[in-house]
């Protein structure tokens, strides 16, 4: 009896108790959205674009409720990324609006 009582409760303590995944598991919906698209679209100007990535600790995602025009904006994302070609690797800044459910508006990189 006492075996089983012992056993619930911590059972009860698994379930309860908070789990926290390791940021490096955890990806930014928004971030990973604006990546790829970002990339698609790099891609179709210039293929040797190898990969992009954020500089995800100077990034800015911003809750926004605003329209242009008429469509709607919920998140704005900005900050530094690297469009890597084959061994260089370029930082340029990033801008990427997200509309309802998160689609992706646009996605617009500096020249330098």
């Amino acid at each position: 009896m006492r075996f089983q009582t012992l056993r619930f409760a911590f059972a009860v303590f698994l379930i309860g108790a908070p789990i926290l995944p390791s940021s490096a598991q955890v990806a930014n919906p928004e971030l990973e959205a604006c990546r790829s698209t970002g990339l698609i679209a790099l891609r179709e100007r210039n293929p040797s674009i190898k990969d992009v990535s954020f500089d995800v600790d100077g990034m800015t995602v911003a809750k926004a409720n605003t329209k242009v025009e008429n469509t709607l904006v919920k998140t704005i994302v900005i900050g530094d990324a690297y469009l890597e070609r084959g061994k260089q690797d370029t930082r340029r800044t990033f801008l990427c609006l997200i509309g309802e459910k998160g689609k992706v508006l646009l996605t617009f990189f500096t020249d330098k």
